[in-house]
């Protein structure tokens, strides 16, 4: 089995609970903030929905130059949605063309023409589409605790929902 189809399996999964959560962002708190300095609740869901599409593009190149990152604004939790949806397709299409040659090759992040980091591209897939995915997601389950939203199960019950009993 080629590398790239153990991702895009743990992807398929992982989608399933990120639309879960994505699902109970209240569209009348969009521009909530937790903090000042904080995404508000529809940027943060919104970053979630644009994040496998957007890294998938990057992963592709061999080389990019860090691009300079403003976070839009959701307008209504149908656009994070289907933003979601659509950034899930277009990922998996992408990822979908990296062979284990390519998969295991050096892939090179720059900033100013200078080397932030290299590394084999299948690091980048784990920290930057996967893990980084997973983290915003954390906040978003933290976000939705703050505005009294029962909190789906992620990997285990949560204090609203267990798929367990």
């Amino acid at each position: 089995m080629p590398v790239i189809q153990a991702i895009l399996s743990e992807m398929d999964q992982e989608a399933a609970t990120t639309k879960r959560v994505l699902e109970c962002v209240p569209e009348e708190k969009l521009s909530w903030k937790p903090h000042p300095k904080s995404y508000s609740l529809g940027q943060l869901a919104l970053h979630i929905a644009t994040l496998p599409a957007g890294v998938a593009r990057i992963i592709a190149q061999d080389s990019v130059e860090a691009p300079t990152f403003q976070q839009a604004e959701a307008k209504s939790k149908a656009e994070i949605m289907e933003t979601f949806a659509k950034s899930l397709g277009d990922a998996k299409q992408i990822l979908s063309g990296i062979d284990d040659t390519k998969v295991f090759a050096a892939w090179t992040l720059t900033r100013n023409g200078q080397t932030v980091m290299s590394l084999p591209r299948i690091g980048v897939i784990r920290s930057i589409l996967m893990n980084h995915s997973y983290h915003h997601r954390g906040q978003l389950s933290v976000y939705l605790r703050l505005l009294d939203v029962p909190v789906p199960s992620i990997y285990g019950p949560s204090a609203d929902e267990n798929p367990f009993g």
